[in-house]
C-alpha cells in the first residue's frame, strides 16, 4: 500500500509540474466543442428567437419545451444539428492521438520540454501511436464483448431464480468486474505507449509486449493505483453535480458553466493524473536494475577487510 502511495504521489507531482498540458488540451476540447455545437445553437436559435416559450430553455430546462422545438419542421434534419459535435469529437480525439507523445516525454523529463523537442516527439511517433490504437481498439473490443454476454447471461439466470436482488447485484458484480479488466487493459496500453516514447521504438508489437510483462509483473500496484485515481475522479463528478444542484440557480447559465467546465477540467485532470503514474513507475522499472547492478559492482570492488 505505502508503494502504491508513493507511485501515486509521484504521478501527482510530475502532473502538477507539468500542468499546462491539462490547460492545453482542456482548451483544445473547449474550442472544438464551441465549434461542435455552433450548428446546434444556429438552428435553436431560429426558433427560440421567435417564440414565447424561448424563457423556458433560457432560464433553466424544461424537457417538454426541448423536445417539442426538436420536432418544429423548421429546426431542420436532427442530423445537421449532431453530426458537427461528432466530427469535432473524432478531431479531438485525433489530436490527443498527435499530441499525447510529447506530453509523455514531458512527463518523463526533468525539466521543461523544449518546443521543438515536444512537437518533433509528437510527429516522430504519431502512425506508433494509431497503430496502437487500432491493437487497443481490437483487444478491448473483444474481451470487453465477451465479458458483456457473460454477465448479460448471468444476469438473466439470476432474473429466473426467486430472489429478486440477485439480479441486481449480479449486474453490479458484473460492471465492477468489468471496469477492473478494462482499466488493466488501459494501463497496458498505457505503459506500451510510454514504452514507444521513451525507447524510440519503432516496431510497437514490442512495446506491447514490454507493456503486458510489467503490467503481469506488477498488476497490484499499478490497478490499485488507476482504481484510487478512479476513484478520487468519481467524487469529484459526485461532488460537481451536488454543486450545481445545490449552488446554481435554474437561472443562471454562467454558474452552470463555470461548475460544469471545472468539475471537467478536474475529470481530464484525472486521466492525465493516471499516465503520469504510468510515467513514474516506468522511470522506477528503468532505475531498478541499475541501482541492483551498483550495489552487486560495490560489493565486488570493497576493499578486504584486513
Amino acid at each position: 500500500m505505502n508503494e502504491n502511495t508513493n507511485m501515486i504521489s509521484a504521478g501527482a507531482s510530475i502532473a502538477g509540474r507539468n500542468k499546462r498540458y491539462v490547460l492545453w488540451f482542456y482548451l483544445l476540447n473547449l474550442i472544438f466543442a464551441h465549434f461542435g455545437a455552433s450548428a446546434f445553437s444556429d438552428q435553436a436559435h431560429k426558433i427560440l428567437d421567435h417564440s414565447l416559450n424561448a424563457d423556458k430553455l433560457l432560464h433553466g430546462f424544461n424537457l417538454e419545451i426541448f423536445f417539442e422545438m426538436l420536432m418544429r419542421p423548421e429546426f431542420g434534419p436532427e442530423g445537421a444539428a449532431t453530426h458537427p459535435a461528432m466530427w469535432f469529437a473524432i478531431l479531438f480525439f485525433l489530436a490527443s492521438l498527435l499530441f499525447m507523445p510529447g506530453v509523455l516525454l514531458g512527463y518523463a523529463s526533468d525539466h521543461r520540454l523544449p518546443r521543438d523537442e515536444f512537437y518533433r516527439a509528437c510527429g516522430r511517433n504519431v502512425w506508433r501511436f494509431v497503430r496502437l490504437f487500432l491493437f487497443f481498439i481490437v483487444i478491448a473490443g473483444i474481451v470487453a464483448g465477451i465479458l458483456f454476454r457473460v454477465m448479460n447471461a448471468l444476469v438473466n439466470a439470476a432474473d429466473k431464480t426467486s430472489n429478486e436482488r440477485l439480479p441486481f447485484f449480479t449486474q453490479l458484480i458484473g460492471a465492477l468486474i468489468i471496469f477492473l479488466v478494462l482499466t488493466a487493459i488501459r494501463i497496458w496500453f498505457d505503459l506500451a505507449q510510454i514504452d514507444v516514447v521513451l525507447h524510440d521504438q519503432h516496431a510497437v508489437r514490442k512495446s506491447i509486449a514490454s507493456g503486458f510483462r510489467r503490467t503481469r509483473r506488477n498488476f497490484g500496484r499499478l490497478l490499485g493505483s488507476y482504481v484510487v485515481i478512479a476513484i478520487v475522479a468519481s467524487a469529484v463528478l459526485a461532488a460537481g453535480i451536488l454543486l450545481w444542484h445545490a449552488v446554481v440557480p435554474p437561472s443562471s447559465v454562467l454558474g452552470a458553466f463555470i461548475v460544469g467546465q471545472a468539475t471537467l477540467l478536474l475529470l481530464l485532470a484525472a486521466r492525465f493524473w493516471q499516465r503520469a503514474t504510468a510515467v513514474a513507475f516506468y522511470e522506477q522499472e528503468l532505475a531498478a536494475p541499475i541501482v541492483e547492478e551498483a550495489s552487486l559492482v560495490s560489493v565486488f570492488t570493497a576493499p578486504a577487510v584486513p
